[in-house]
C-alpha cells in the first residue's frame, strides 16, 4: 500500500521475504492457508485485492485489474484458498520489523505519526492488504487466515502486530456507534498512541465523547478483521484516517502479544496447530 495503490506498471515479483522462513501450509475445513511462492501467486492476491478494494466502488471497473505497490516486494504474502478447488478467497501481507526502531519504513507510517512506538524493543509485524473475497462469508475463513497468522506470530516470536483496520467507505456516521466504541473502550495506551500526520482525518473520540453507543448497532458495523484485534486485546488510534483512493476510513491499530487472554491465544493455537 501506498499513496497511489493502483499500478498496473508493477512488476509481478516473489519477495526475497517470501523465501525460505515461510511456515508451511495449514489446512482446517474448507480451507488451505499458505505462503505465495511464485510471481503467479501474488498476482492473484494482488487481483483479490483489487476486487476487495477498488471493484466494489463501481460496476464498471475493469475486472482484470491489480492492486500493487512498492510494498509488495517487501512483504510476505499469505493466501487462503478453498482447498478443493484452488479458488482463492482471502489474502493478506506482511511485513517483519526487529523493532520499534523501523516503524518509520511500515505502510502505516504514511498516514499516522508513529514517533511513540518507535521506543517498542521486541519484534513488530505489520499486517496489511487483509481482504476476502467479496462473494464469500464463510466465518472459517477469517479462523484460518488468523491461524496462518498466529503460526507466522510465534515462528518468528512478534512481540506486536499492527497495522491500519478498515471501514469501508468515508462517510463516518453509519459507523457512529462503533466509532463511540472504540473511543471509549479500546484507545491506545498514551505511551504508544499515534498522533496526526494524514491531511483528512476523522478526529472521533473527540467528536464522540459525549456519545453513549448502541451496543448491537456498534457489533453490526464493526469490521470483522477488528473485532478480532479488540477481542485479543488490540487497541486504536483515537483518529480515523479519510483514505479516498481507497475509499475506506481507517483507524490505526495495534496488539501486544503478551497481552491476548490466554484463552484466545490457546484457541488460536489451536487452529494454528
Amino acid at each position: 500500500m501506498d499513496q497511489s495503490p493502483i499500478n498496473r506498471a508493477t512488476a509481478f515479483s516473489v519477495p526475497a521475504a517470501c523465501g525460505a522462513a515461510q511456515s508451511a501450509p495449514l489446512k482446517r475445513g474448507r480451507y488451505l492457508a499458505r505462503p505465495a511462492s511464485s510471481a503467479e501467486d501474488i498476482a492473484r492476491a494482488q487481483h483479490l485485492r483489487y476486487l476487495a478494494f477498488v471493484g466494489k466502488r463501481s460496476e464498471t471497473a475493469p475486472q482484470n485489474g491489480v492492486d500493487a505497490d512498492h510494498f509488495d516486494d517487501m512483504c510476505r504474502h499469505i493466501l487462503v484458498e478453498e482447498a478443493e478447488t484452488g479458488q482463492l478467497v482471502c489474502c493478506f501481507r506482511a511485513m517483519i520489523f526487529e523493532s520499534g526502531a523501523e516503524i518509520g519504513t511500515s505502510y502505516s507510517a504514511q498516514f499516522y505519526e508513529l514517533s511513540k512506538l518507535r521506543s517498542f524493543d521486541g519484534r513488530m509485524l505489520e499486517m496489511g492488504r487483509f481482504c476476502i473475497h467479496p462473494a464469500w462469508r464463510d466465518a472459517d475463513i477469517l479462523r484460518v487466515a488468523w491461524g496462518a497468522m498466529t503460526r507466522m506470530v510465534d515462528d518468528e516470536k512478534i512481540e506486536m502486530l499492527f497495522g491500519c483496520t478498515s471501514f469501508t467507505g468515508t462517510e463516518w456516521e453509519g459507523y457512529r456507534d462503533a466509532l463511540a466504541t472504540l473511543s471509549a473502550r479500546h484507545l491506545a495506551p498514551r505511551r504508544w498512541l499515534p498522533k496526526i500526520k494524514a491531511p483528512k482525518v476523522l478526529r472521533y473520540a473527540r467528536m464522540l465523547a459525549g456519545h453513549t453507543p448502541d451496543r448491537k448497532r456498534a457489533a453490526l458495523s464493526m469490521p470483522p478483521l477488528l473485532k478480532t484485534y479488540l477481542m485479543m486485546g488490540g487497541w486504536v488510534s483515537d483518529h480515523a484516517v479519510l483514505d479516498f483512493d481507497l475509499d475506506t476510513l481507517h483507524v490505526f491499530t495495534g496488539l501486544e502479544i503478551r497481552a491476548i487472554p490466554e484463552g484466545r491465544a490457546r484457541a488460536l493455537r489451536m487452529v494454528a496447530g
